[in-house]
C-alpha cells in the first residue's frame, strides 16, 4: 500500500477568530485561503491559514469554539507545531521581527541539525520556525506572494509537529509498525520519525515525557494533525490497515476541500489522514481566496442560519497592498 507523504495540515484551537486571523496574517504573514466553519459545529469558524496556492502540507487550521476554557499544556499532546523557511537567515529576519512586535520567542536554537525558532502567539499556542538550509526532501510550498514577509524569509508550509507521550515504548511501537515511520535520530528524551520523501515536511519529534502533568485540551492547543496521502483509494486501504491493528476510525469523512479519516493513535492523541486534492481554489478565485465565508455544497442550503450565529471577520485583502518589512 501507499505510505503517508508528510505533512497535510495541523489544527489547532484559538480564543479568539479575529486576533488569530491579525497574528497570522500580519505577523506570520500566512495566507488565509479558506474561512469556513466547522462542518461538525457549524456556529464555530474554521479559519485555514497556507500557501500562496493553499497547497496541502502548508496549512495551519484553527476552530474558535464559544466559551471553551484554556488548555493546559503537558504530556499526552501535540504540543508544537513547525513552519518552514527557507535559510538559517530567514531566522536572523523573524528574531527582529519578533522583538519588534513582541511575540515570545526563545531565540534561535538547534536541533537534529536545524536551526529552530521557537514562539508563541496570544493564547500561549507553541510554534517554531525551522530553516529548510540543510533539508532535504519533501519540496517546501510557495510564500504569500502578496503578504508582508520578503519572500526570501516568508514560510512556506509545515515543518515537524511535535507530540509529547508518556508512553514512549507504544507510540514508537505505533509509528513505525502501524504509521510506517522510521526514526532516524534522537536527542536525550527527543526521537526524531520520518516518512515519504522525509525532511522537514515529513516528520514528527516524539518527546518522552512521563514528569508534566496530563494535558488538557482547550485554546492554545492542537485539536489534531493530519498526514497526506494520494487519494481516496489511499485513504480507503489506510481505513482497512488502522482497524487491523485495532484501532477504531471515523471512517470516510467527506471535507469537501480534501476527504478525511481520523483515528486516536493514543491518549489526547488524534491523527487525520486527508487527500491531497480537490483543494481550496474550486469555489473561490485565487485573487480573493478567504474573503468570503465558503461553505461546502451539504451546508449552503443553511448559509442564511450559519451567518446569523458566527459574527462577520474582516479579512478582504485583495484591495489592500502589504509593505514588505
Amino acid at each position: 500500500m501507499k505510505g503517508l507523504k508528510g505533512m497535510h495540515h495541523v489544527t489547532a484551537i484559538t480564543s479568539s477568530a479575529e486576533k488569530n486571523y491579525e497574528f497570522f496574517t500580519y505577523v506570520l504573514g500566512m495566507r488565509l485561503v479558506k474561512k469556513t466553519v466547522n462542518q461538525d459545529d457549524i456556529q464555530t469558524y474554521h479559519l485555514f491559514f497556507a500557501d500562496d496556492k493553499g497547497s496541502a502540507g502548508t496549512d495551519m487550521t484553527f476552530f474558535d469554539f464559544p466559551g471553551i476554557p484554556k488548555g493546559v499544556h503537558g504530556t499526552n499532546e501535540i504540543s508544537k507545531t513547525s513552519f518552514r523557511v527557507p535559510s538559517d537567515a530567514a531566522l536572523d529576519y523573524w528574531v527582529k521581527r519578533f522583538d519588534r512586535l513582541e511575540v515570545k520567542h526563545t531565540g534561535i536554537k538547534e536541533q537534529f541539525g536545524k536551526k529552530t525558532l521557537s514562539f508563541v502567539d496570544f493564547d500561549d499556542q507553541n510554534y517554531q520556525l525551522i530553516s529548510d538550509e540543510n533539508n532535504e526532501g519533501i519540496a517546501a510550498g510557495t510564500p504569500w506572494q502578496k503578504g508582508p514577509i520578503p519572500l526570501e524569509y516568508a514560510i512556506t508550509g509545515l515543518g515537524p509537529i511535535f507530540v509529547r507521550i508518556a508512553n514512549f515504548d507504544y507510540f514508537k511501537n505505533m509509528m513505525e509498525k502501524v504509521l510506517l515511520f522510521n526514526e532516524i535520530a534522537n536527542e536525550g528524551s527527543f526521537h526524531l520519525f520520518e516518512v515519504g520523501e522525509g525532511g522537514n515536511g515529513a516528520q514528527v519529534v516524539v518527546e518522552y515525557n512521563t514528569v508534566l502533568p496530563q494535558a488538557i485540551q482547550g485554546f492554545g492547543t492542537v485539536h489534531h494533525a493530519a498526514f497526506r496521502v494520494d487519494d481516496r483509494s489511499v485513504l480507503d486501504e489506510w481505513e482497512k490497515r488502522m482497524g487491523s491493528f485495532g484501532f477504531q476510525t471515523s471512517g470516510f469523512v467527506d471535507r469537501f476541500f480534501f476527504g478525511s479519516l481520523y483515528t486516536r493513535v493514543a491518549p489526547q492523541i488524534l491523527f487525520e489522514f486527508a487527500t491531497d486534492g480537490p483543494g481550496f481554489m474550486g469555489d473561490e478565485p485565487y485573487e480573493t481566496l478567504g474573503e468570503s465565508l465558503s461553505l461546502p455544497p451539504f451546508l449552503e442550503p443553511k448559509r442564511e442560519q450559519i451567518e446569523k450565529m458566527v459574527r462577520p471577520i474582516e479579512t478582504v485583502r485583495s484591495t489592500k497592498e502589504f509593505v514588505k518589512e
